[in-house]
């Protein structure tokens, strides 16, 4: 991208992370597919003033409803378990064993039970040499604890780069990183299994079209999603390769940091930086969802929301409506603005 298109695309952003959180319309919840519409994942706000830059998300594999969280940086090795019910830190997970994190920017939760963490930023542009990803054992109790952590050190094959993008695929445990660039993006895939002697390469694998800053496999992981600020791509997953088949609608946020499956793969749920950040539940239409839970959804007695509906309206933000409007007006100028100054330099 041009530098002119760079300066016009970050001024907006500046001033969407100036508004206040706005409501995101008034869309009326669909009807459930499964019995009971209370049981269906709602949005929640995370009341924790500790968590400041809330930068991933992960469903915990353990407990039904709570999510594993952790700040950006300069926060010390601590990673946050948050019950969706309340909004409230539910658990405090102290790491030790590791290096002081330097720009923590994803988790996830892999089939071996162990939280996976990715000290994986480099807002440098792709200076470091090596990054890090720190993994602890899942909790079957949720207290406050120090564990300690495996720590896991990690090199490009084609060298340094910025990544806030790191996913554990649920059934065979390979590690994954997309890296954030606004053109070029790659998908990087580390060795079937870490070690925590000497360095592990991760390969790059893939293109992929999307300034990602965060990224989850479905539960039966048959599809990828990434989400960046403005955008959002859905991919089938097929023999490691991904294949894009959809763009999930995705809620405005002040600064979208991150994106989770819910433990059933009929929703995802997108996070924000900010204190007392939002969490936004957006339920997924059958055509973007995987077989297996199209056929539960039948089995229930029908189809969940029409083209991704957003829980509840998710309409008790903190801000007016008029922001709502301001912030979809500066998006659309924004990026009209954008696309042209890159179209102008791009003729040079």
């Amino acid at each position: 991208m041009g530098s002119l298109a760079r300066v016009v695309t970050c001024a907006f952003a500046a001033v969407l992370v100036a508004l206040p959180a706005a409501p995101l319309g008034s869309t009326p919840v669909a009807s459930a597919y499964a019995a009971g519409a209370g049981d269906r994942p709602s949005s929640f706000t995370i009341e924790d003033e500790r968590i400041t830059e809330s930068s991933g998300l992960a469903a915990s594999r353990a407990h039904l409803g709570v999510y594993w969280t952790h700040n950006d940086s300069d926060d010390g090795p601590y990673v946050y378990a948050v019950d969706s019910e309340t909004g409230r830190t539910v658990a405090t997970v102290t790491l030790r064993g590791i290096g002081d994190p330097r720009d923590v920017e994803a988790i996830s939760v892999g089939p071996d039970g162990q939280v996976y963490v990715a000290d994986i930023g480099d807002n440098m542009g792709g200076t470091w040499p090596k990054v890090w990803i720190y993994a602890f054992p899942e909790p079957k109790r949720l207290a406050d604890t120090t564990v300690t952590a495996k720590q896991y050190t990690v090199r490009y094959a084609d060298g340094p780069r910025d990544a806030e993008a790191m996913m554990v695929h649920p059934k065979t445990g390979r590690v994954y990183i997309v890296s954030k660039r606004e053109e070029g993006a790659g998908l990087y895939a580390g060795p079937a299994k870490l070690s925590t002697t000497g360095v592990n390469r991760f390969e790059r694998v893939g293109d992929v079209d999307v300034w990602a800053t965060d990224g989850a496999f479905s539960p039966d992981g048959a599809h990828l999603v990434l989400r960046g600020y403005f955008e959002s791509a859905l991919f089938d997953w097929r023999d490691g390769k991904p294949k894009k088949i959809a763009e999930p609608r995705m809620p405005i946020q002040r600064q979208g940091e991150s994106v989770t499956y819910t433990l059933d793969g009929g929703t995802l749920m997108y996070g924000t930086e900010g204190r007392r950040s939002r969490v936004s539940a957006v339920h997924l239409d059958d055509d973007q969802v995987s077989p297996r839970v199209r056929r539960e959804r039948g089995k229930d007695g029908g189809a969940d929301g029409g083209k991704g509906s957003l829980a509840d309206g998710d309409a008790d933000g903190d801000g007016d409506s008029g922001n709502y409007y301001l912030v979809g007006v500066l998006l659309v100028v924004g990026t009209a603005l954008g696309m042209a100054a890159r179209r102008l330099f791009g003729r040079r």
